[in-house]
């Protein structure tokens, strides 16, 4: 079986969930399943930054094939994709004709075609949330999800929440939609490597609370600010808030002006980083924090979970489920509700082994490899071939 596989979102400045998503299933098709082929597929962009993206999610490491580049760049790309349903695949890049299957990863969807298409929708925000997203940005994700609905033979998502939402808020068929959860990297950060990261950014110095994502209204990251900010008003607590990953969209604001003046120094953005310096940061903090309004999955959740990093995070929908039980829950817009459970954390020790443990347990139940495995099942079903395991239906354990 070959299937074709648009990893376009590793281009993107910032790649966020569904870059980690589209480079890890395809790194794991192809170690898992070395007699299938994948054939992954990017928009007209330089070949050196094809090669640079590729390297940086260590495709070229898995072995997986050299992207075809299509000749359209991708705003153009997308909008004759969704607004004329052309060009199709195989007419760009005649290696695709090959496969006998495509998967749009993102719901950037190419068109039908001769061949089964699954698509993956992570979440529906751009619904429940349309002020979070710049106009082209809501433009997209509805012409997106529209087309997925017109063409796609199954709709892949990662929760039970996810696909009820999709199910409400879309004209997507719930019965084409499989559940297939996300899975979360194994390794773990070791002590010498976390004081190496934690020294080179320059953060060995005071205990740190840790948030990770792009900087875009959805990831609430001005509510954590705010708590943060009183927690440590009366200097019984030295610890800095370190904000890791790439500016997003609408950025301006999300970090009130007055707690950035207040908190000074003790608020830091590293940017982007590396998966090993990430992982470190996850390992180095005594807490990790994530108020978003609304995920598909949530996979900073489980990542520092993996690293044995208690967690605190946004009582929404899809983060009770993937949290399971493991971390502390707390209304998302709720300041004074986070800040007590921010200071309690940090000011009891105690506190923190329970989440550590249950945290480490629930990441185990996740990996790359069932992910891939599950979706390799939704593939043969899409192909005519027998239903997948329960496992592509929404279930955890």
């Amino acid at each position: 079986m070959d299937v074709a596989v648009n990893i376009e979102q590793l281009l993107h400045r910032a790649p966020g969930g569904t870059g980690r998503y589209s480079a890890r299933l395809v790194t794991q098709l192809t170690s898992l399943f070395p007699a299938d082929t994948v054939l992954p597929f990017t928009a007209l962009h330089r070949r050196a930054d094809v090669v640079s993206a590729v390297r940086a999610f260590g495709l070229d490491a898995a072995g997986v094939a050299s992207p075809a580049v299509l000749g359209l760049p991708r705003p153009l790309l997308y909008e004759a994709w969704h607004l004329v349903g052309q060009p199709r695949l195989e007419w760009m890049a005649p290696s695709l004709r090959r496969a006998d299957l495509v998967h749009a990863p993102s719901p950037a969807v190419p068109p039908r075609g001769p061949r089964p298409l699954v698509v993956t929708v992570h979440d529906v925000a751009f619904e429940l949330y349309p002020e979070a997203y710049p106009p082209r940005g809501r433009r997209f994700h509805r012409r997106g999800v529209e087309a997925a609905a017109r063409r796609a033979d199954l709709v892949i998502t990662a929760t039970e929440a996810s696909a009820r939402e999709i199910a409400d808020h879309t004209p997507i068929d719930p019965r084409r939609l499989r559940i297939v959860p996300n899975g979360v990297d194994d390794a773990v950060s070791t002590p010498a490597e976390t004081a190496e990261v934690l020294a080179r950014h320059h953060l060995e110095d005071a205990p740190y609370v840790l948030w990770v994502g792009s900087l875009e209204p959805r990831k609430n990251v001005g509510t954590l600010v705010r708590a943060f900010a009183r927690v440590v008003a009366g200097d019984a607590f030295p610890h800095r808030l370190i904000l890791a990953g790439p500016v997003g969209w609408l950025e301006d604001g999300l970090i009130p002006e007055r707690e950035r003046v207040l908190l000074g120094e003790r608020l830091r953005a590293v940017g982007q980083v590396s998966d090993a310096d990430l992982r470190a940061l996850y390992a180095g903090a005594e807490a990790f924090c994530f108020p978003s309004l609304s995920e598909g999955f949530g996979l900073p959740v489980l990542e520092a979970m993996a690293q044995g990093t208690p967690v605190v995070c946004a009582d929404v929908p899809a983060l009770r489920e993937v949290a399971g039980g493991a971390a502390v829950l707390v209304p998302p817009l709720d300041v004074p509700a986070w800040t007590d459970v921010l200071g309690d954390l940090l000011g009891r020790p105690g506190a923190r082994e329970p989440l550590r443990t249950a945290g480490r347990a629930r990441a185990a139940e996740f990996s790359w490899g069932r992910t891939a495995a599950a979706t390799r099942d939704v593939y043969l079903e899409a192909l005519g071939g027998p239903t997948g395991p329960p496992s592509t239906r929404a279930r955890y354990r």
